[in-house]
């Protein structure tokens, strides 16, 4: 049983951040806390994708004459390609907070959801003068 544990630990850790990033994001009311526990579970999906791409006793495709077994490298491009899309994501979702505290003055959900149900008040009382 211990075995079956360390020899995939990383498929452990991956379990372990998909959820903790889940969890933040879930349960968290501040919106760049819900931004860092999105990059926790994106960081998941990439540990996942590469240890699934590793092949054991592969190498990397450059041929070098000899018989060798070789490690597919579209994992790992597909992984820099999403960590750029990931870091761009991330850039505009701290974006749209500055400008949510800017117009709101707080990045606490609750007190949005509070400032909208005001406003909404505010424009029916308006459209029933």
């Amino acid at each position: 049983m211990l075995e079956a544990i360390t020899d995939h630990y990383n498929y452990w850790l991956v379990i372990f951040l998909l959820m903790a990033g889940l969890f933040v994001t879930m349960t968290s009311g501040n919106l760049v806390k819900k931004i860092v526990g999105l990059n926790v579970f994106q960081t998941a999906v990439f540990l996942f994708y590469i240890s699934v791409g590793k092949l054991e006793g592969g190498t990397a495709p450059i041929l070098t004459g000899e018989p060798e077994q070789f490690s597919n490298p579209l994992p790992h491009v597909l992984i820099l390609t999403a960590i750029v899309v990931g870091v761009a994501t991330t850039a505009l979702g701290l974006a749209l907070v500055v400008r949510i505290r800017e117009t709101y003055g707080s990045i606490e959900e609750a007190r949005l959801q509070e400032a909208d149900r005001q406003d909404e008040l505010r424009a029916a009382a308006e459209q029933g003068r």
